[in-house]
């Protein structure tokens, strides 16, 4: 007889239902859960079918103190801010807080490597999976990127290999590591949810706090944060660097990349591929492939499972294909490129972005601002970028409102930009001053918050005006 699930019973509360929220209320009826949906958002809004989740009760527009009534844990949906005064009050009464990936590392019978950091995560993760994928094991990729993975529990086998993409929001939930844990990088992001940088690093540090010294952990050794991490680590250490020779992890020599330090194959350095090699633009990039290559070279020191080989490796990295929204060419028209990076919801991404071009850039940025800084983002842009097309509703929180008020304070002229209030209006505008040979690149550095649900939702729409040209 199956064990009977701890949460059996018991009555849970999930805050918001978007994606993840979405799973939970399909997957907790079948552990034997009473299941409470609250979001600020209408059926309406949501598109909700009440039928598709009949275990399940609403309380929809607002967050009425009486969905605590009864409940014996709360599963908070990534982006819904802790400090709302009910979820206060629940903190006050003592009811733990938890969310999908922590009760998917609870109870996954297959062995999980995490990837979390402020840039890099997707693509990461996806070249993981694809590596692994290559070498013989069945894998199954989810978390922050595509499918929650709560309700593939009984599907997962114990000899199954899990990847997932972790997020701040959802790490500072968490007291629980996985096995393998890459932290890429930390730069500022989200602080409009976190408040502080400290607060922001506090949340990633956690896919590291709760491993043992059986575990992994992988860290950017070029990352500002990355080295800070490293008193953390309770188990064994590897990095990857485009400029470091690390004893145990990948990186870059010359125009080589190489994978060292795993008991996988031998302690020695083993060339992966060439620069050249990788079908990704931008130093950024390369960083990606070199953690790609150190999780999966030592994994096996974390997990019952060989490190993956070289060429296996390099074999995946050839044949690679850039992920949606990430430096994405869209079609060229009358030797214009369209490049959709939607993605950019920082400036720091913005950065990333436009260090991975030498062609002249009409450059596309907007959207709702996290309360970053934009000084540094802006001076390249304005090096880099023939024509900034700045779009955007005004609003104190608006991207489109501080760059506007940094411009002015640089005295840059009129000729050097172009602001009007919507991407549609911003696509035009772009195809207007967009010459032969030119780059036009979405790469907003803002959230997509103002005008779209994500920001795939908001690259989704770049696309289709590219389309129709």
């Amino acid at each position: 007889m199956a064990n009977r699930d701890q949460l059996a019973g018991k009555r849970v509360v999930i805050f918001g239902f978007g994606r993840q929220g979405a799973a939970l209320a399909r997957w907790l009826p079948t552990v034997g859960a009473e299941v409470v949906v609250t979001d600020s958002r209408s059926a309406k809004q949501l598109n909700l079918r009440r039928r598709d989740y009949p275990g399940a009760r609403f309380f929809l527009g607002g967050h009425p103190e009486d969905v605590l009534i009864g409940a014996r844990c709360i599963c908070i949906s990534g982006g819904v801010p802790l400090d709302l005064p009910v979820l206060v009050l629940a903190r006050e009464r003592g009811i733990p807080f938890t969310n999908d990936a922590q009760l998917f590392l609870e109870r996954c019978p297959a062995p999980v490597i995490g990837v979390t950091g402020s840039a890099g995560k997707t693509t990461t993760t996806a070249l993981v999976a694809k590596i692994i994928a290559n070498s013989g094991y069945e894998v199954w990729v989810g978390g922050n990127i595509g499918n929650p993975l709560i309700e593939e529990l009984p599907r997962i086998k114990a000899d199954h290999i899990v990847v997932m993409e972790l997020s701040s929001f959802q790490l500072e939930l968490m007291t629980q590591s996985p096995s393998v844990a890459a932290l890429l990088n930390l730069t500022p992001n989200h602080l409009d949810r976190h408040g502080t940088f400290e607060n922001y690093a506090n949340a990633k540090a956690n896919i590291l706090r709760f491993q043992g010294p059986a575990d992994v952990a992988v860290l950017g050794w070029d990352s500002p944060g990355g080295k800070v991490f490293e008193p953390v680590v309770a188990g064994e250490l590897l990095a990857f660097s485009l400029y470091e020779m690390v004893p145990h992890g990948a990186f870059m020599l010359g125009s080589r990349l190489l994978v060292a330090g795993s008991a996988s194959f031998d302690m020695n350095p083993h060339v992966v591929c060439e620069r050249e090699d990788i079908p990704l633009r931008g130093d950024h990039n390369v960083l990606n492939v070199l953690a790609a290559c150190a999780i999966t070279g030592g994994m096996g020191l974390a997990i019952d499972r060989p490190g993956i080989m070289p060429e296996v490796m390099r074999a995946a990295i050839c044949d690679f294909k850039p992920v949606e929204h990430r430096l994405e060419t869209v079609r060229t028209i009358d030797g214009v490129t369209w490049v959709n990076d939607s993605i950019a919801t920082a400036p720091e991404r913005l950065l990333a972005a436009l260090s991975s071009y030498d062609e002249p850039l009409v450059l596309l940025i907007g959207g709702a601002d996290k309360e970053l800084p934009w000084e540094a983002a802006i001076q390249v842009a304005l090096r880099k970028a023939k024509h900034i097309v700045i779009f955007g509703e005004d609003g104190e929180k608006q991207v489109a409102t501080k760059v506007m008020n940094l411009l002015g304070i640089l005295r840059v002229g009129d000729e050097q930009f172009s602001r009007v209030p919507t991407l549609e209006a911003a696509v035009a505008r772009a195809a207007e001053v967009a010459t032969a040979g030119d780059i036009v690149l979405l790469s907003p550095g803002g959230t997509s918050y103002d005008a779209y649900v994500d920001f795939a939702e908001r690259g989704t729409r770049f696309r289709q005006l590219v389309s129709e040209l």
